[in-house]
């Protein structure tokens, strides 16, 4: 895969799963450290999902991600100064550092916020895809979500709902393998989600969710297929999770055999070799980490150089002002 991107698209691919990457590898380090509170949920090895689905999208198009939402947010255009500083509990983070890492939301990216309760994205994103709908206008609404949630009752009902009202909701399943600590085998008979979408009368699609190329395709359809007005479609990104469900687990439902083994099927590493035999030089790749490298490091500066939020603020914020006209 990756003949039929074009080469602008595929270095931006490669660009954004490095970000992430990048972004990832940090704050691991940091938590370690002591410098961001709370818990930390990492990206490390799913890069090409996020960074696929979110190549075609617009700024005016919708997302709702995850508790493992920091990649969702980098793909979808996210600053990593704001976002550090978010992740610091820091005034100048994208929520004030009143979201931290689990958190983060940006309207104006089009990012709806990550959600903790599993299922729930896929339920919200219905509501930005029937606002679409409603208005006539051809955006698009994606709720990105693992295997686990695909178990909900919010997750049959969304699809229910997409499909009865033909809404331009398109369900990413980011199938780790994992809910939490439980293999698939043990939670679902079935081997594949995508096959889910047949009770609804919707169509689906299993990608390698380690190659964004195959996952860009296959959003790029579903995204065609919601802005000319015909329906949902639920898509299976068959991925993997190098680090453990957060930072300190003890990883006891996995062996090293296995991490090591899907470590060789990295997605950045993967997609590198791919351009690398399309032509593009050693040198652009170079300059790309570089410019990361140094976008990364003021964004440690500026996290640490920020304010706490004050705390006469902690109920600000609550509520979205009403509209003049009302």
């Amino acid at each position: 895969m990756g003949k039929e991107i074009p080469k602008d698209v595929a270095l931006q691919l490669y660009e954004t799963m490095q970000r992430i990457r990048s972004f990832e590898v940090a704050v691991i380090e940091l938590f370690a450290r002591g410098k961001i509170p709370g818990f930390l949920h990492t990206y490390v090895g799913e890069e090409a999902v996020a960074a696929g689905v979110c190549a075609v999208l617009r700024p005016d198009d919708k997302i709702i991600s995850t508790h493992r939402g920091h990649g969702h947010l980098i793909a979808k255009g996210g600053q990593l100064d704001l976002m550090m500083a978010e992740l610091f509990g820091k005034r100048t983070g994208y929520c004030k550092g009143k979201g931290g890492s689990m958190h983060i939301a940006e309207p104006d990216l089009g990012m709806l916020g990550a959600n903790a309760i599993v299922g729930a994205g896929t339920v919200i994103i219905n509501g930005a895809a029937l606002t679409a709908q409603y208005w006539d206008k051809d955006e698009v609404a994606v709720a990105f979500f693992g295997d686990g949630a695909s178990n909900t009752g919010a997750f049959h009902e969304a699809l229910n709902m997409a499909a009865v009202w033909n809404l331009p909701s398109i369900f990413v399943c980011e199938n780790n393998g994992y809910a939490e600590s439980t293999p698939q085998s043990y939670h679902q008979k079935i081997e594949d989600v995508a096959d889910r979408a047949v009770g609804y009368g919707m169509p689906s699609s299993k990608v390698d969710g380690n190659d964004p190329g195959a996952v860009y395709l296959a959003a790029k359809e579903a995204v065609a297929r919601a802005r000319s007005g015909e329906g949902p479609t639920l898509i299976e990104a068959k991925t993997y999770r190098i680090r453990g469900h957060y930072e300190g687990d003890p990883e006891i439902y996995r062996t090293k055999e296995e991490v090591e083994a899907w470590k060789k099927k990295d997605p950045i590493e993967r997609w590198r070799k791919v351009l690398l035999d399309r032509g593009i030089s050693a040198e652009t790749f170079e300059k790309i980490d570089a410019r990361i490298d140094q976008e990364l490091k003021d964004a440690v500066a500026f996290a640490e150089e920020s304010p706490l939020p004050d705390p006469a603020e902690a109920r600000s914020d609550i509520f979205t002002p009403l509209p003049a006209e009302m």
